[in-house]
């Protein structure tokens, strides 16, 4: 390497290792003076099993219904690049963990509880708001702050198991025949399980990330609200507010608009096509102020010693 490309790599560390020194100080000022509150922890309290998905570029297809023409097409699928690593339950929540949240009296009793299910069956019969006060409770147990997934993280996380609900229909086509074909063909595909009974962990496989279950019998909630979109109108519609939503999306085989007080899909409370088997869910784990500091600083410390470094091969050939 040329002292050139020394110099370069040298004086990119120089600028952020202050940069980042003061990015620490002033998050821990920030904490001791109380502006940031990272919780206090219940040293006894066992927080679930995680798993941290790797940043890394995938397919996405949005969650939003597309209509054009009165017709429904189907929703863009696009590349995501995620740069932040997620942190997510390996499993969904267990009847064992709600139940400590019930004991509390932080959670109401699930509306549905087989006679046969085990600690380790994954709770069902909870709604939305149900999983919202199981996640604020485990917050405030374990001192982190733990919410409700996205479509689009639940997406990411679940990777080869996550499903693409599309009709494969081109857009233009204005044929309805081929279209009630194809709705037709996946509802099919949708059916309720032979066996809807909740099952135990780790009976629906895992998945390329690590993700255990997802697909199975029990479909997720989301924290993504549930959203139409009328191309010929050519409106733009802003991301509405889940606190503001009584229609989310619950994700497993396919995905399912529910109300969010629904804890028994079977019992109404769906869109058009076939309802969820169950309805569960799985939290992700946002990280304190310093672990984000720290993702950051060792994302940026990674691309700007890579970029030093491919400067200074680059002017070595160049000399060369």
């Amino acid at each position: 390497m040329t002292p050139h490309a020394e110099t370069a790599g040298v004086s990119g560390i120089s600028i952020a290792l202050p940069l980042v020194l003061l990015a620490v100080l002033s998050a821990t000022l920030a904490v001791e003076a109380g502006l940031v509150n990272i919780g206090r922890r219940d040293a006894a309290f066992v927080a679930p099993e995680v798993i941290t998905i790797a940043p890394h570029e995938f397919q996405y297809r949005d969650a939003t219904e597309y209509f054009r023409s009165g017709l429904a097409v189907d929703a863009p699928k696009h590349k995501a690049d995620v740069r932040m690593p997620l942190t997510i339950t390996r499993y969904q929540t267990s009847l064992a963990e709600y139940d400590r949240c019930v004991a509390d009296g932080a959670c109401p009793e699930p509306e549905v509880r087989s006679a046969t299910a085990g600690d380790d069956t994954p709770v069902s019969g909870v709604s939305y708001e149900d999983a919202l006060r199981y996640a604020s409770w485990l917050s405030q147990k374990t001192g982190k702050y733990w919410r409700l997934p996205t479509d689009f993280e639940l997406a990411y996380a679940a990777a080869d198991r996550f499903p693409d609900d599309a009709l494969g229909i081109e857009a233009d086509s204005k044929n309805p025949a081929l279209r009630w074909l194809a709705d037709y063909e996946r509802e099919a595909r949708r059916t309720a399980s032979s066996d809807p009974a909740p099952q135990p962990r780790g009976s629906f496989g895992v998945s390329q990330t690590g993700l255990a279950d997802f697909g199975g019998n029990i479909w997720e909630w989301t924290s993504t609200c549930n959203r139409r979109i009328d191309l010929d109108k050519q409106v733009i519609v802003d991301e509405p507010d889940p606190a503001n939503c009584g229609i989310m999306i619950a994700a497993g085989r396919h995905r399912a608009p529910m109300s969010t007080f629904v804890r028994n899909p079977k019992g109404g409370g769906c869109s058009v096509g076939s309802p969820p088997d169950n309805l569960g869910f799985r939290l992700v784990r946002r990280p304190g102020l310093l672990e984000s500091i720290e993702d950051f600083t060792r994302s940026a410390m990674t691309d700007m010693i890579g970029g030093a470094i491919f400067r200074g091969v680059q002017r070595d050939d160049d000399e060369s």
